[in-house]
Protein backbone atom coordinates (compact mmCIF):
# COMPACT_ATOMS: atom_id res chain seq x y z
CA UNK A 1 0.00 0.00 0.00
CA UNK A 2 2.70 2.53 0.95
CA UNK A 3 4.74 1.76 -2.15
CA UNK A 4 1.63 2.17 -4.35
CA UNK A 5 0.90 5.61 -2.86
CA UNK A 6 4.54 6.64 -3.23
CA UNK A 7 4.47 5.63 -6.91
CA UNK A 8 1.33 7.69 -7.45
CA UNK A 9 2.95 10.71 -5.79
CA UNK A 10 6.05 10.37 -7.97
CA UNK A 11 3.80 10.29 -11.04
CA UNK A 12 1.75 13.29 -9.87
CA UNK A 13 4.76 15.48 -9.08
CA UNK A 14 6.12 14.89 -12.59
CA UNK A 15 2.76 15.65 -14.19
CA UNK A 16 2.25 18.87 -12.24
CA UNK A 17 5.83 20.14 -12.04
CA UNK A 18 6.12 19.81 -8.26
CA UNK A 19 9.33 19.79 -6.24
CA UNK A 20 8.85 18.12 -2.86
CA UNK A 21 10.99 19.42 0.02
CA UNK A 22 11.02 17.37 3.22
CA UNK A 23 12.62 18.21 6.54
CA UNK A 24 14.70 15.44 8.11
CA UNK A 25 12.13 15.09 10.90
CA UNK A 26 9.56 13.76 8.43
CA UNK A 27 8.67 10.06 8.34
CA UNK A 28 10.77 7.72 6.21
CA UNK A 29 8.00 7.12 3.67
CA UNK A 30 7.87 10.87 2.97
CA UNK A 31 11.64 11.35 2.86
CA UNK A 32 11.84 8.55 0.28
CA UNK A 33 9.71 10.40 -2.28
CA UNK A 34 11.10 13.91 -1.64
CA UNK A 35 13.31 15.64 -4.18
CA UNK A 36 15.26 17.48 -1.48
CA UNK A 37 15.65 16.48 2.16
CA UNK A 38 17.68 18.00 4.96
CA UNK A 39 17.68 20.33 7.92
CA UNK A 40 16.38 23.91 7.83
CA UNK A 41 19.61 25.33 6.43
CA UNK A 42 19.84 22.88 3.53
CA UNK A 43 16.18 23.38 2.67
CA UNK A 44 16.67 27.17 2.72
CA UNK A 45 19.64 27.05 0.35
CA UNK A 46 18.11 24.49 -2.00
CA UNK A 47 14.71 26.21 -2.14
CA UNK A 48 16.32 29.13 -3.94
CA UNK A 49 17.58 26.79 -6.68
CA UNK A 50 14.33 24.97 -7.43
CA UNK A 51 13.35 25.09 -11.11
CA UNK A 52 9.84 23.63 -10.77
CA UNK A 53 6.90 26.03 -10.81
CA UNK A 54 5.40 24.40 -7.69
CA UNK A 55 7.08 23.68 -4.34
CA UNK A 56 5.46 21.39 -1.77
CA UNK A 57 6.95 21.66 1.72
CA UNK A 58 6.71 18.67 4.04
CA UNK A 59 7.59 20.36 7.28
CA UNK A 60 6.14 23.27 9.24
CA UNK A 61 4.78 26.68 8.32
CA UNK A 62 7.91 28.80 8.77
CA UNK A 63 9.80 26.48 6.41
CA UNK A 64 7.21 27.00 3.69
CA UNK A 65 7.38 30.75 4.29
CA UNK A 66 11.15 30.64 3.85
CA UNK A 67 10.79 28.75 0.57
CA UNK A 68 8.32 31.38 -0.66
CA UNK A 69 10.68 34.21 0.30
CA UNK A 70 13.52 32.61 -1.64
CA UNK A 71 11.37 31.70 -4.65
CA UNK A 72 8.62 34.37 -4.70
CA UNK A 73 7.79 33.63 -8.34
CA UNK A 74 6.92 30.03 -7.46
CA UNK A 75 3.72 28.69 -5.97
CA UNK A 76 4.61 27.27 -2.55
CA UNK A 77 2.39 24.87 -0.63
CA UNK A 78 2.47 23.27 2.83
CA UNK A 79 1.49 19.59 2.84
CA UNK A 80 -0.38 19.94 6.15
CA UNK A 81 -1.69 23.42 6.82
CA UNK A 82 -1.92 22.80 10.56
CA UNK A 83 1.79 22.13 10.99
CA UNK A 84 3.14 25.11 12.91
CA UNK A 85 6.05 25.62 15.30
CA UNK A 86 5.57 26.82 18.90
CA UNK A 87 9.05 28.36 18.97
CA UNK A 88 8.43 30.32 15.77
CA UNK A 89 5.36 31.92 17.31
CA UNK A 90 6.76 32.78 20.75
CA UNK A 91 7.73 36.40 20.04
CA UNK A 92 5.91 39.26 18.35
CA UNK A 93 7.52 41.80 15.98
CA UNK A 94 6.38 44.66 18.22
CA UNK A 95 8.40 43.22 21.11
CA UNK A 96 11.57 43.09 19.02
CA UNK A 97 11.01 46.59 17.67
CA UNK A 98 10.84 47.83 21.27
CA UNK A 99 14.09 46.06 22.18
CA UNK A 100 15.81 47.47 19.10
CA UNK A 101 14.76 50.95 20.20
CA UNK A 102 16.21 50.34 23.67
CA UNK A 103 19.38 48.66 22.31
CA UNK A 104 20.01 50.40 18.95
CA UNK A 105 23.62 49.24 18.72
CA UNK A 106 22.70 45.52 18.82
CA UNK A 107 22.30 43.50 15.66
CA UNK A 108 19.35 41.13 15.81
CA UNK A 109 20.03 37.49 14.97
CA UNK A 110 17.00 35.27 14.56
CA UNK A 111 16.85 31.51 14.48
CA UNK A 112 15.19 30.28 11.30
CA UNK A 113 12.38 28.94 13.51
CA UNK A 114 10.60 32.30 13.37
CA UNK A 115 7.72 33.76 11.39
CA UNK A 116 8.32 35.91 8.32
CA UNK A 117 6.93 38.89 10.23
CA UNK A 118 9.59 38.43 12.91
CA UNK A 119 12.35 37.88 10.35
CA UNK A 120 11.43 41.25 8.85
CA UNK A 121 12.67 42.88 12.08
CA UNK A 122 16.03 41.08 12.11
CA UNK A 123 19.46 41.61 10.58
CA UNK A 124 20.45 38.03 9.91
CA UNK A 125 18.87 34.60 10.16
CA UNK A 126 20.69 31.46 11.36
CA UNK A 127 20.09 27.75 11.61
CA UNK A 128 21.51 25.42 14.24
CA UNK A 129 24.15 24.27 11.74
CA UNK A 130 25.21 27.78 10.73
CA UNK A 131 24.64 29.87 13.87
CA UNK A 132 28.17 29.79 15.31
CA UNK A 133 29.84 30.47 11.96
CA UNK A 134 27.50 33.34 11.11
CA UNK A 135 27.79 35.05 14.50
CA UNK A 136 31.60 34.79 14.28
CA UNK A 137 31.51 36.28 10.77
CA UNK A 138 29.23 39.18 11.69
CA UNK A 139 30.67 42.67 11.79
CA UNK A 140 29.05 43.31 15.15
CA UNK A 141 30.12 42.79 18.75
CA UNK A 142 26.71 43.31 20.38
CA UNK A 143 23.97 40.89 19.38
CA UNK A 144 20.38 40.11 20.36
CA UNK A 145 19.78 36.40 19.66
CA UNK A 146 16.15 35.22 19.37
CA UNK A 147 14.13 33.21 20.18
CA UNK A 148 15.94 30.09 21.47
CA UNK A 149 17.94 30.87 24.61
CA UNK A 150 19.42 27.34 24.68
CA UNK A 151 20.83 27.59 21.16
CA UNK A 152 21.81 31.16 21.99
CA UNK A 153 23.77 29.98 25.04
CA UNK A 154 25.51 27.37 22.88
CA UNK A 155 26.47 30.10 20.39
CA UNK A 156 27.60 32.47 23.15
CA UNK A 157 29.91 29.79 24.58
CA UNK A 158 31.45 29.31 21.13
CA UNK A 159 31.77 33.08 20.55
CA UNK A 160 33.12 34.46 23.87
CA UNK A 161 34.25 37.71 22.22
CA UNK A 162 30.66 38.66 21.41
CA UNK A 163 28.18 40.34 23.77
CA UNK A 164 25.09 38.20 23.19
CA UNK A 165 21.78 39.15 24.76
CA UNK A 166 19.22 36.34 25.12
CA UNK A 167 15.49 36.19 25.72
CA UNK A 168 13.50 33.35 27.26
CA UNK A 169 12.28 31.16 24.42
CA UNK A 170 12.99 27.87 22.74
CA UNK A 171 11.83 24.50 21.51
CA UNK A 172 9.49 22.94 24.10
CA UNK A 173 10.38 19.42 22.93
CA UNK A 174 14.17 19.70 23.17
CA UNK A 175 14.06 21.97 26.24
CA UNK A 176 12.06 19.40 28.20
CA UNK A 177 14.91 16.87 28.22
CA UNK A 178 16.49 16.49 31.67
CA UNK A 179 19.86 15.55 33.09
CA UNK A 180 18.17 12.57 34.76
CA UNK A 181 17.18 11.26 31.33
CA UNK A 182 20.76 11.64 30.15
CA UNK A 183 22.02 9.67 33.14
CA UNK A 184 19.42 6.94 32.58
CA UNK A 185 20.33 6.63 28.90
CA UNK A 186 24.05 6.53 29.73
CA UNK A 187 23.46 3.79 32.30
CA UNK A 188 21.41 1.74 29.83
CA UNK A 189 23.94 2.16 27.00
CA UNK A 190 27.36 2.79 28.58
CA UNK A 191 29.29 2.31 25.31
CA UNK A 192 27.16 4.69 23.25
CA UNK A 193 28.14 8.20 22.18
CA UNK A 194 25.59 10.83 23.20
CA UNK A 195 24.69 13.22 20.36
CA UNK A 196 22.33 16.10 21.18
CA UNK A 197 20.80 19.13 19.52
CA UNK A 198 21.83 22.54 20.93
CA UNK A 199 18.15 23.38 21.46
CA UNK A 200 18.52 21.19 24.58
CA UNK A 201 19.26 22.91 27.87
CA UNK A 202 22.95 23.77 28.50
CA UNK A 203 23.10 21.26 31.39
CA UNK A 204 22.16 18.52 28.91
CA UNK A 205 24.37 19.76 26.10
CA UNK A 206 27.35 19.88 28.46
CA UNK A 207 27.05 16.13 29.09
CA UNK A 208 27.02 15.18 25.41
CA UNK A 209 29.88 13.74 23.42
CA UNK A 210 28.76 15.96 20.57
CA UNK A 211 26.23 18.79 20.15
CA UNK A 212 25.15 19.93 16.72
CA UNK A 213 22.39 20.42 14.21
CA UNK A 214 20.31 17.60 12.80
CA UNK A 215 22.60 17.38 9.77
CA UNK A 216 25.70 17.50 11.98
CA UNK A 217 24.38 14.72 14.24
CA UNK A 218 23.72 12.52 11.23
CA UNK A 219 27.15 13.31 9.79
CA UNK A 220 28.87 12.53 13.11
CA UNK A 221 27.10 9.16 13.36
CA UNK A 222 28.03 8.35 9.77
CA UNK A 223 31.71 9.19 10.14
CA UNK A 224 32.34 7.92 13.68
CA UNK A 225 34.07 4.62 14.34
CA UNK A 226 31.73 4.09 17.28
CA UNK A 227 29.01 1.46 16.91
CA UNK A 228 26.42 2.78 19.35
CA UNK A 229 24.78 6.19 19.68
CA UNK A 230 22.18 7.85 21.90
CA UNK A 231 20.32 10.38 19.75
CA UNK A 232 19.19 13.53 21.54
CA UNK A 233 16.89 15.06 18.94
CA UNK A 234 13.55 14.26 17.27
CA UNK A 235 13.10 10.49 17.22
CA UNK A 236 12.72 10.32 13.42
CA UNK A 237 16.48 10.93 13.15
CA UNK A 238 17.16 7.69 15.00
CA UNK A 239 14.90 5.89 12.54
CA UNK A 240 16.65 7.39 9.48
CA UNK A 241 20.06 6.47 10.90
CA UNK A 242 18.96 2.90 11.61
CA UNK A 243 17.90 2.46 7.99
CA UNK A 244 21.10 4.01 6.67
CA UNK A 245 23.54 2.22 8.97
CA UNK A 246 22.08 -1.17 9.94
CA UNK A 247 25.46 -2.28 11.30
CA UNK A 248 25.28 0.40 14.02
CA UNK A 249 22.93 0.77 16.97
CA UNK A 250 20.91 3.90 17.77
CA UNK A 251 18.92 4.65 20.93
CA UNK A 252 16.49 7.44 21.90
CA UNK A 253 17.68 9.81 24.59
CA UNK A 254 14.02 10.17 25.54
CA UNK A 255 10.74 8.83 24.21
CA UNK A 256 9.43 12.39 24.70
CA UNK A 257 11.54 13.70 21.82
CA UNK A 258 8.60 13.82 19.44
CA UNK A 259 7.62 16.97 17.54
CA UNK A 260 3.83 16.77 17.17
CA UNK A 261 3.80 19.37 14.41
CA UNK A 262 6.33 17.47 12.31
CA UNK A 263 4.33 14.31 12.84
CA UNK A 264 1.13 15.90 11.48
CA UNK A 265 2.18 15.44 7.85
CA UNK A 266 1.33 12.03 6.44
CA UNK A 267 2.01 10.38 3.11
CA UNK A 268 -1.68 10.82 2.29
CA UNK A 269 -1.33 14.57 2.95
CA UNK A 270 1.42 14.64 0.34
CA UNK A 271 -0.73 12.65 -2.08
CA UNK A 272 -3.77 14.89 -1.54
CA UNK A 273 -1.64 18.04 -1.89
CA UNK A 274 -0.24 16.84 -5.22
CA UNK A 275 -3.77 16.11 -6.44
CA UNK A 276 -4.98 19.55 -5.33
CA UNK A 277 -2.03 21.34 -6.96
CA UNK A 278 -2.97 19.51 -10.15
CA UNK A 279 -6.48 20.96 -9.96
CA UNK A 280 -8.45 18.17 -8.29
CA UNK A 281 -11.01 20.11 -6.24
CA UNK A 282 -11.87 17.08 -4.10
CA UNK A 283 -8.56 17.62 -2.26
CA UNK A 284 -7.28 20.64 -0.29
CA UNK A 285 -3.83 22.13 0.05
CA UNK A 286 -2.50 25.19 1.90
CA UNK A 287 -0.82 27.73 -0.37
CA UNK A 288 1.62 30.21 1.16
CA UNK A 289 0.71 33.75 0.21
CA UNK A 290 2.81 36.73 1.29
CA UNK A 291 2.84 40.36 0.24
CA UNK A 292 5.74 41.64 -1.84
CA UNK A 293 6.53 44.07 0.98
CA UNK A 294 6.81 41.34 3.61
CA UNK A 295 8.89 39.14 1.31
CA UNK A 296 11.30 42.01 0.63
CA UNK A 297 11.67 42.83 4.35
CA UNK A 298 12.00 39.26 5.59
CA UNK A 299 14.19 37.97 2.76
CA UNK A 300 17.02 40.32 3.69
CA UNK A 301 18.03 38.34 6.77
CA UNK A 302 17.82 35.06 4.82
CA UNK A 303 20.09 36.46 2.10
CA UNK A 304 22.50 37.60 4.79
CA UNK A 305 22.48 34.11 6.32
CA UNK A 306 23.46 32.57 3.01
CA UNK A 307 26.15 35.22 2.43
CA UNK A 308 27.76 34.81 5.86
CA UNK A 309 27.62 31.00 5.67
CA UNK A 310 30.00 30.88 2.72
Amino acid sequence: MIRDIQDQIIKLKKEHDICILAHSYQAAEIVEIADITGDSYKLSVEAAKVQNKNILMCGVHFMAETAKMLSPEKRVFLANGGAGCPMAEQMEPEMIRGLKKDEPDRKVVCYINTTAALKAECDVCVTSSSAVKIVKNMDADKILFIPDCNLGTFVANECPDKDIMLLKGGCPVHAAITVDEVEEARAAHPNAKLLVHPECKPAVTKLADYAGSTADIMRYAAESDSREFIIGTEISIKEHLQYKFPEKRFYDLSKRLICPNMKLTTLMDVYGSCKAIGGDSSFDVTEIEMSDELIAKAKGCIDEMIRLSK
